[in-house]
């Protein structure tokens, strides 16, 4: 009898849970994927400006500086794209976000609303 009951509640529980498990889930997955791409930014972007300061570095007379000064525009160009790049990829991420939180919504509305 009272296993009958406590798997009843368990099973209502479960039921009414599921919403939130997958909301649960479909956030964590949009964490996942926001910190490795801030991960990869802060990687990329240290790395260029590690080269940028041991170019910097390299300078030693006014042939050398010239040299320095015509690469600051490739530098400025590579940036300027991995900038355009990185915005792109967070746009992706937040559409998707947005898109699987209305399916996620329609889905629950369908099941909340009788036939």
């Amino acid at each position: 009898m009272y296993t009958e009951m406590f798997k009843t509640v368990s099973e209502q529980t479960e039921k009414s849970m599921a919403p939130f498990v997958k909301f649960n889930k479909l956030v964590t997955k949009n964490v996942e994927t926001l910190t490795e791409l801030q991960l990869n930014a802060i990687r990329t972007y240290s790395e260029m400006g590690l080269a940028q300061m041991k170019a910097a570095s390299d300078v030693k007379d006014v042939t050398s500086f010239t040299a320095f000064a015509g690469q600051q525009m490739n530098a400025l160009t590579h940036l300027s794209q991995q900038l355009i790049d990185d915005s792109n990829k967070l746009q992706n991420v937040a559409k998707e976000f947005k898109d699987e939180l209305d399916h996620l919504a329609t889905e629950n509305l369908k099941a909340a609303t009788p036939a």
